[in-house]
């Protein structure tokens, strides 16, 4: 496996539908949490801040999410349609990404991290 050196090279490796659906992803991210730091973490994009935020992966039949076991126990409710484990949301790549979803599971995690920072 080719190692990975940023963001936009793990996304361009991947077919053009998946793609977009990665760049949206990627954008949708930088413009909730701009303060966050973008790196590659397990060889896929990640995001810090206080600590880790979020990472996704491209797949072929899905967009893998990770906001972490806090991330998915917090919007389980809203995830039923979705397939989850523990800190991971799969969302299909034949339909829209949810970004007002997305965007409040970043914000959510970004408000985390700065309680877990302020109660250490």
């Amino acid at each position: 496996m080719k190692e990975v050196i940023d963001a936009e090279s793990y996304i361009l490796g991947f077919p053009e539908p998946v793609q977009s659906l990665l760049f949206e992803l990627r954008n949708c991210i930088k413009k909730t949490a701009p303060q966050a730091e973008e790196v590659i973490s397990y060889q896929m994009p990640a995001y810090k801040y206080q600590g880790m935020l979020v990472y996704f992966a491209g797949y072929a039949n899905h967009i893998g999410f990770y906001p972490g076991g806090s991330g998915v126990a917090h919007f389980f409710p809203e995830l039923t349609q979705y397939k989850t484990s523990k800190g991971t949301i799969q969302f299909p790549i034949d339909k829209p990404l949810p970004f007002d979803l997305i965007t409040r599971i970043v914000e959510f995690r970004l408000q985390d991290n700065i309680n877990k920072k302020k109660n250490k």
